[in-house]
């Protein structure tokens, strides 16, 4: 006999059962669910549960005299709840009375909980809103180019997420499928705020059974999981945009290329030919052009041409070909390309900006909005794009520029942090410690002692998900959860909204942060208030209580399989989109006001700021790949046995094509140094044909473990580039970077990034 209740995690939801023997419940996988990850299953596993934040914890040389210098060094004192938050309440006000609000930044930044109520940032932003506000951060750094550029030409990234062409039309209608990037299944694994049925292995296959040509473009030639017969076609790191114009330079040339949608579908075609054909600066952006650039031979590209005109093409591109020098622009030349084609709107053909990113992209389940927890409004105005944290922190007051505006940094004294882990997001991990260093006060809620927590003042012990009642709803995954508390909390840790609201206490705002509800009371209220939004769309859930005590909704009943800007294609006039002119703009006149020296008014092939064509290849000859990790969500459940268990010595792998490898002395499960000027990292080596030469590939998520300038544990953030994709988006560019490896020699230090800190 059994009792059963739900959870949800960003990597899926999670039948949760308790046995007769035993108060230590079992995860497993929902049960419908067709290919599950295995990474959530460690949730609860000693070695997580070992590095969990016990009690409120205040840095040694803070709580003796305000030092800002041993950050990340220093050891911690407990205390107990009222001094802790007695502490932070009294910093926040200090703050205000002698800087004002605008010196907060409370622009915590991360994936935090699946649930819809106890989600940190969102919490932590309506506290401060009730006490006059905070500086926020803007976009994300796997989306920082695109979410600033796509709005501008077709549509916002949240409404493309949610509507790209479902897998089963994709296996019905279309006949050519070509992935600038691939789509890779250990992404999918993932969608923000809960996967429901994993869906991307059986689109994949279903595509390979139905026929469908797949041909994948990018340096990498194992992250298209679709069995066999799926095309590499190997592609320097960076130059995904110059072959995308190649293509296009092809097809205007072909007899075949037919502008009629783009006569009456798009505008300002005619301002970019000249660039194309090369009548504006003297370059034809041909296939000969893009060979040496790409390294993609001249006759396979112009041969792709002809077969995307042949066939109904399906163009995608991942995220992490904006998360690089220009990002903008291989998401622009992507949907030029595909509007050239004419495509756009047909089922099965078109563009898609991220099939395998998250699981989201391809589902045929209703698009309904979810319940919310209302934050309020922001009465600061200042803001930073989230990847420029550590130029915000360094320096104060400086000008940048951001979407065709100009605005200044703000002089940041206090950052309290909820919900995230910079020391995982962020770039150059070295030059962050020395920004982190500059605020005054630094607070984090954080349930385990990851970097963020060692790199604060005052760290505040939150729950995890099982440990609380929430809601779980993710767009366009068909499920509502009822997530009821399945453990014990460990410790002393509090929900942050019961932290928020001890602050709150202090500093007179109670009433208007909680209103006087607990945490039932604010579920009930979310859920009620979504219950009548969806009642709009006809769509008739429950009552609170009733969904309670169900514990699962699913919708799978009213799924919809979709055909992205199909009714755009049918009548642009009475379904314009939501650009300045209603189409596609290849040209863009608002983009191109912003007189922007890096981002012009139309897809351009610009030099990276580090790539495999740069004179600095002759130090640093590798481009290095900082990819999603395939056993855990960003740096989330690191130190579980799955995440422990594929890695190489204890540290992160390091891919290398084989040839690379030989000629640095480097064998399979070596321990590997990678450096560059910014910094260094040991990883383990791992051998890798699918790696083109040139290239090395080092996932993210290891737990950031410093040692000077040198990481231990396999951090590849202490390489990659700070610097802005371009002064349109400010995005992050961690994909342009350039390295060298070598066998480390010499005793091999420790790890230490599971070693909780020493509690003095």
């Amino acid at each position: 006999m059994t009792d059963r209740t739900y959870s949800a995690a960003h990597w899926g939801i999670y039948e949760v059962e308790r046995g007769d023997r035993t108060d230590q419940p079992v995860l497993r996988p929902l049960r419908a669910d067709p290919d599950p990850t295995r990474i959530g299953l460690d949730q609860l596993a000693p070695e997580v549960a070992g590095l969990r934040i016990a009690r409120p914890a205040v840095r040694r040389g803070w709580l003796d005299g305000r030092n800002r210098t041993g950050r990340g060094d220093e050891p911690f004192v407990e205390v107990g709840w009222d001094e802790a938050l007695d502490l932070v309440a009294g910093e926040i006000a200090r703050v205000r009375a002698d800087h004002g609000n605008a010196a907060i930044f409370a622009g915590s930044y991360g994936w935090a909980s699946a649930g819809r109520f106890h989600h940190a940032q969102s919490q932590l932003h309506r506290f401060y809103n009730t006490i006059g506000g905070y500086v926020r951060s803007v976009d994300s750094y796997s989306l920082g180019a695109g979410r600033v550029l796509m709005p501008h030409i077709a549509a916002d990234m949240d409404t493309s997420n949610a509507s790209h062409t479902s897998w089963p039309v994709l296996a019905e209608h279309c006949t050519l499928f070509v992935s600038f990037g691939g789509v890779p299944l250990k992404n999918a694994q993932v969608s923000s705020s809960g996967a429901g049925r994993h869906r991307v292995r059986d689109g994949l296959h279903s595509l390979a059974r139905a026929g469908v040509r797949i041909v994948n473009i990018g340096p990498v030639g194992d992250n298209f999981e679709a069995g066999e017969g799926v095309e590499w076609v190997p592609l320097r790191p960076n130059t995904d945009t110059a072959m995308m114009l190649a293509l296009a330079h092809a097809v205007l040339h072909d007899p075949r290329f037919d502008r009629g949608f783009i006569d009456s579908h798009t505008v300002g075609f005619d301002r970019f030919v000249p660039y194309l054909t090369g009548q504006s600066d003297g370059v034809a952006k041909t296939a000969e052009w893009a060979e040496p650039i790409t390294g993609v031979p001249a006759q396979v590209t112009r041969d792709l041409a002809a077969a995307m005109l042949a066939n109904r093409t399906m163009l995608n591109a991942s995220w992490a070909l904006q998360r690089a020098a220009h990002g903008e622009q291989p998401f622009w030349a992507l949907v030029t390309l595909a509007a050239m084609l004419g495509q756009i709107g047909l089922p099965g053909g078109g563009y898609g900006l991220g099939y395998g990113a998250m699981n989201l992209m391809g589902s045929a389940h209703v698009k309904i909005p979810g319940p919310v927890f209302p934050q309020g409004r922001n009465p600061v105005a200042d803001f930073i794009p989230c990847a420029r944290l550590a130029d915000m922190l360094l320096h104060p007051g400086e000008p940048f520029r951001y979407n065709g505006g100009h605005y200044r940094y703000p002089d940041i004294r206090l950052v309290h942090w909820a919900g995230g882990n910079p020391f995982h997001h962020h770039q150059d991990l070295n030059r962050l410690r020395r920004a982190w260093a500059r605020p005054e006060t630094i607070v984090v809620q954080e349930q385990y002692w990851n970097a963020a927590a060692r790199h604060a003042d005052i760290v505040l012990p939150a729950t995890i998900a099982l440990e609380r009642n929430d809601i779980g709803f993710a767009t366009r995954e068909g499920y509502y959860i009822a997530m009821k508390q399945a453990v014990p909390v460990q410790g002393e840790a509090r929900d942050d909204h019961v932290i928020l609201a001890g602050l709150a206490e202090r500093l007179g705002t109670a009433q208007a942060f909680a209103e006087g509800r607990g945490e039932m009371d604010w579920l009930r209220h979310i859920y009620t208030t979504n219950r009548a939004a969806v009642a709009a769309q006809g769509i008739d859930l429950p009552e609170f209580d009733a969904f309670w005590q169900q514990g699962l909704i699913d919708l799978s009943t009213h799924d919809e399989p979709f055909d992205m800007h199909a009714a755009f294609r049918a009548d642009p006039q009475a379904n314009p989109l939501r650009t300045p002119s209603g189409k596609l703009e290849l040209f863009s006149e608002r983009i191109a006001g912003f007189a922007l020296d890096d981002c012009p008014g139309h897809a351009v092939w610009r030099e990276p700021f580090e790539w495999l064509g740069a004179p600095q290849a002759r130090h640093h000859p590798l481009h290095l790949i900082s990819d999603q990790p395939a056993r855990r969500l960003h740096s989330q459940l690191d130190p579980s046995p799955w995440s422990r268990a594929g890695k190489v010595h204890g540290r992160e792998g390091v891919h290398l094509n084989p040839a690379d490898a030989a000629a640095r002395g480097i064998g399979e499960g070596d321990v590997v140094e990678l450096f560059n000027d910014r910094g260094r990292c040991l990883a383990g080596a791992v051998l890798n044909p699918a790696i083109m030469p040139g290239v090395a590939r080092l996932s993210t998520g290891a737990w950031y473990d410093p040692d000077g300038d040198l990481d231990r544990h396999g951090n590849p953030n202490v390489l990659t580039l700070d610097r802005g994709a371009s002064a349109l988006s400010q995005g992050c560019s961690a994909h342009t970077c350039l390295i060298e490896a070598r066998r480390w020699e010499g005793d091999v230090p420790p790890v230490r990034a599971f070693d909780p800190p020493i509690l003095g």
